[in-house]
């Protein structure tokens, strides 16, 4: 091989590299613990609970809740370029406004919307798979869809649930009750009482990440008239919103323990409630008014979902 062509090759191959990699950036992987995790709490559950575990079950499962997440982000991605773009100009938020991989132009503006697209008929299919080929129960496809078809309409034009005013309580039910049920059905073929007190804290902790990271895009989403809650509220009626939900995650955990969880989950939980703690303090402090500190407080917002969903795994172990 000549010089020349082997540079060719090299620069066509540093090429698909940094199109997989920005593609994977698009993708947004950290994120999709908020989803999968409590996915994972209502299998283990459904095996603490019930001795009942089914390998299949659980990793085809797993893997539709991926491309729900995949076709959710991916839409978003698509669909809020402008406002993603005006809020990436002013602060570059790992929390907030898209990936930033769109605005670079490294892949072409369509991909989002193709991937979002397969994606969704990807989880449909497995869907089917676990449905008719694993016997998981009548009710499989329409919690599926619950969960599918919200995340993709999330974003995406007509519907678009993000400028509803309502989007976010979507977000909270398909980010909470919805993959604990979900998972523990799929196992079972029934969904426990117990469940619905547990789904509660942390409905209302992803409930609050998006409100939060909503701060970093607050200006951007109101200059294209995007209406999503916050930009309704006002971000003074917005923190207490935050401050209400908030408190009532905090309520709704310990009430949970009295519903029948065991109260080990305290010896994870108390860290988490006093990081909580601390997110109200640096927010009465003003900490949301700057983007650099915000982005810290997104991070620790972030850190009280997945701690709580955690808590209650540790629960039965």
């Amino acid at each position: 091989m000549d010089k020349a062509s082997y540079l060719t090759r090299s620069t066509l191959h540093r090429r698909i590299a940094g199109k997989t990699l920005a593609w994977i950036s698009l993708s947004r992987p950290p994120f999709h613990t908020v989803g999968i995790l409590p996915f994972c709490l209502g299998t283990y559950l459904a095996w603490k609970t019930e001795d009942i575990f089914k390998n299949s079950v659980f990793f085809i499962g797993v893997l539709a809740v991926f491309f729900i997440l995949l076709s959710t982000y991916q839409s978003g991605e698509y669909f809020d370029h402008r406002e993603d773009a005006l809020s990436k100009a002013k602060f570059k938020s790992r929390f907030a406004g898209g990936s930033g991989i769109m605005q670079t132009g490294i892949l072409p503006r369509r991909i989002p919307l193709l991937t979002s697209i397969v994606s969704i008929f990807l989880a449909a299919a497995l869907g089917l798979v676990l449905q008719f080929g694993c016997g998981t129960g009548p009710y499989t496809l329409l919690l599926g869809c619950l969960g599918g078809l919200s995340g993709f309409f999330y974003s995406t034009k007509p519907v678009r649930l993000v400028e509803r005013g309502y989007g976010e309580f979507f977000i909270a039910f398909c980010f909470g009750w919805l993959p604990i049920a979900t998972a523990f059905y799929l196992q079972t073929g029934f969904i426990h009482p117990l469940i619905h007190w547990i789904s509660i804290p942390i409905a209302l902790t992803i409930f609050n990440v998006i409100l939060l990271n909503e701060f970093h895009d607050y200006a951007a989403d109101h200059a294209v008239g995007k209406k999503n809650l916050l930009v309704r509220l006002g971000q003074g009626k917005g923190l207490v919103l935050f401050l209400a939900v908030s408190v009532t995650a905090w309520i709704m955990t310990f009430i949970s323990i009295h519903a029948g969880v065991p109260p080990k989950m305290l010896h994870v939980y108390l860290p988490v409630f006093f990081f909580s703690l601390l997110i109200i303090f640096l927010l009465r402090k003003g900490w949301h008014r700057k983007p650099e500190t915000l982005e810290i407080l997104c991070g620790m917002n972030i850190v009280v979902n997945l701690g709580t969903t955690a808590a209650f795994i540790y629960a039965w172990t």
